[in-house]
């Protein structure tokens, strides 16, 4: 639209509705120019929408809000729900998987959503209506904005980008594509081999990665001789890394493999293998090039890293990047490291970033804590029954715990487990956890415990909020956070909770030295889309390289120091790099948040203050924190809390 067409619109509107609108005409006529194209009209259409559809009465603007708040509820929440449920058959075990189900599970209820609300201009009153705040008014001003400016601020946001169905249909697609990928990635672990021959894990045993072998690998720390076993998934996630795993030996019980020299057998035999083709990478390439289709159609935020931190996350990425490699730059890593070292009473490996010994279930032998939890959840079903104990255990009293089972559906997932929220009220949220027909693993407990937290966060932060526009929390950090506080209780669910007097102690440096390994995973998946975005063209074949250098400069940057071990790429494992599009950095800002609400939550009730904390809604994080436990983000509390456990602890 021409300067002349809107300064015109401008002037009338102003003339109409005099001085006291002015500046949300001004601003309302330039975003609907913004988002004008030849296809919504002519000049003279874009003069007479702008004349009809602006609201100047504040009574009228009111009803008008409160209209969309619940419009968007019907139409979110059903296209969510329809969505999610054609994805079923993929994300649960729900035999056979049909080809036909792939181009279900591709097919985004949302993909025309937008498109739609061009078209018949009902985007075009959001934005002639609600101005658009940027992430620095936000910061700056958002502190003194009562609900409802916070609620209407989000309405505008809805707004802010323009995608056209078919781009949104395909970044759909390729996401469905990676998921699926990774899903259907397990390890059998029976059928790895050492150098002897020997099988170290026992039958029946498949894993799926990184999830599954990681947690295995922790495992290990409350064996007997487990350093042998470690080592093995060491290799295994290596050779996922580099792609020289064989492809035969992914999902397949018909051959054994020894990691250790890369060898495949079959009947006994030793068979020769293709490496898996850089497939992993082929997903990441296809997740970015589709992500980089939308930045034509987001002007303010033209890069997806740009959507992430300053809409998605609202921090800015180098006050984010600062905030999380200070847990890894603090001297207390060095100490902790050498107590890890004393622990175990070796020289620390690689794999040792993901050292378990701090937790009160590393003194409980894995197969102990499988059987608690294989005879208590035989089934989805039980799992399901035991949530209203599992949740009054928590602290929630028996009305909000009855209330949140009503709202909370467990089903069986293929995958690790995960945690799918509503987007209306009358929705339910969906917890998918894997239990094998044998029962659930603590494994898979810890897991579900972890997204039961999702859970409770998305059915309070939607039901009990008092405006729908400002449903959720501010960013996935923040619900990663009331994961792990869940997740940190499990073992007390179970009747075995630690009463060791130093526990708290060795909470924090437990919760320490998962910040450091999961902020080092985040740095690695940001360096990796800055690489993607300055190398646009690249093959899989050059990401895989350039993910291994990344993986060996962040780990020299920061483990190097703490470890002493140089050039380890194991920082590259992560599935969620894969599938999720730039999350992984969530869960080391997810830790920081979880530590100060613990810290916060000492003497108090985690039910009655989760529900408040939830219903603060999705405002920026540190209006959030400010809100929640009095203080803004920080690391500060983390570092001294590990500095403290470690003086005591010498």
């Amino acid at each position: 639209m021409d300067n002349l067409t809107i300064d015109r619109v401008v002037r009338d509107l102003l003339d109409q509705h005099g001085a006291e609108a002015s500046e949300r005409i001004n601003a309302g006529v330039r975003q609907v120019a913004n988002f004008w194209q030849e296809t919504d009209g002519s000049s003279a259409d874009f003069v007479s929408f702008c004349t009809d559809y602006f609201i100047a009465e504040t009574e009228q603007l009111q009803l008008t809000f409160v209209r969309f708040e619940r419009n968007f509820e019907i139409v979110w929440g059903h296209a969510h729900e329809v969505g999610r449920d054609l994805s079923m058959p993929l994300q649960l075990e729900m035999n056979p998987v049909l080809p036909v189900d792939y181009l279900f599970a591709e097919y985004d209820p949302f993909a025309h959503l937008q498109d739609d609300m061009y078209a018949n201009k009902i985007a075009f009153v959001v934005l002639l209506n609600f101005p658009i705040a940027t992430l620095d008014e936000k910061l700056a001003e958002g502190a003194t904005w009562s609900r409802s400016e916070w609620a209407k601020a989000r309405l505008a946001e809805t707004c802010a980008t323009r995608v056209p169905a078919e781009v949104s249909q395909e970044l759909a697609k390729v996401y469905v594509q990676a998921d699926d990928y990774i899903a259907n990635y397990n390890i059998v672990m029976h059928n790895l081999v050492n150098e002897k021959g020997d099988r170290l894990f026992p039958a029946g045993l498949k894993l799926i990665t990184h999830w599954g072998l990681r947690d295995e690998l922790k495992s290990h720390y409350a064996r007997q001789n487990g350093v042998p076993h470690q080592q093995m998934i060491y290799e295994v996630m290596q050779d996922i890394i580099t792609q020289d795993i064989p492809r035969v030996v992914i999902n397949n019980e018909t051959v054994e493999w020894n990691p250790m020299q890369n060898q495949v057998f079959r009947d006994g035999r030793k068979i020769d293998f293709e490496r898996e083709p850089d497939v992993r990478y082929q997903k990441l390439l296809s997740v970015f090039k589709a992500e980089r289709s939308l930045d034509a159609y987001s002007p303010n935020m033209p890069t997806k890293i740009d959507r992430r931190f300053q809409r998605d996350r609202e921090i800015p990425e180098l006050e984010f990047e600062n905030l999380i490699s200070a847990v890894l730059k603090a001297p207390v890593a060095k100490d902790v490291a050498q107590l890890i070292a004393q622990r175990l009473d070796r020289l620390l490996q690689p794999f040792d970033i993901w050292y378990d010994g701090f937790k009160g279930r590393s003194s409980i032998g894995e197969s102990e804590l499988d059987k608690i939890v294989s005879e208590r959840y035989s089934t989805v079903q039980a799992f399901q029954d035991d949530l209203p104990r599992i949740l009054s255990d928590l602290g929630f009293s028996a009305e909000t715990a009855a209330f949140l089972e009503s709202k909370i559906t467990v089903d069986p997932s293929r995958g690790a487990g995960h945690a799918s929220g509503a987007m209306r009220r009358t929705d339910n949220a969906h917890l998918r956890t894997r239990i094998p027909e044998t029962g659930m693993t603590y494994k898979g407990y810890n897991i579900a415990i972890h997204e039961l937290g999702h859970n409770v966060e998305q059915v309070f932060s939607l039901n009990k909020m008092d405006h729908y526009m400002l449903y959720g929390v501010p960013n996935t950090a923040f619900t990663e956070a009331f994961a792990f506080v869940f997740q940190s209780r499990d073992l007390d669910l179970l009747g075995r909770a630690n009463k060791d007097p130093l526990a708290e102690h060795l909470k924090a440096l437990d919760t320490f030295w998962s910040t450091c390994e999961i902020a080092s995973v985040g740095l690695v998946d940001m360096r990796v889309w800055h690489w993607m975005y300055a190398h646009p063209e690249a093959t899989a074949g050059e990401l895989k390289e350039a993910v291994i250098k990344i993986s060996k400069e962040v780990w020299n940057d920061y483990w190097m120091p703490i470890l002493g071990v140089k050039d380890s790429i194991i920082l590259g494992i992560y599935s969620h790099m894969i599938v999720y599009g730039l999350y992984l950095p969530d869960y080391s800002l997810g830790h920081i948040i979880m530590f100060q609400i613990e810290q916060y939550l000492k003497d108090k009730n985690l039910g009655d203050e989760m529900e408040r904390m939830c219903r603060l809604g999705r405002i920026t994080p540190d209006a959030w924190m400010r809100a929640a436990v009095g203080s803004p983000i920080s690391t500060a509390p983390l570092i001294e809390a590990a500095t403290k456990a470690i003086e005591l602890l010498k």
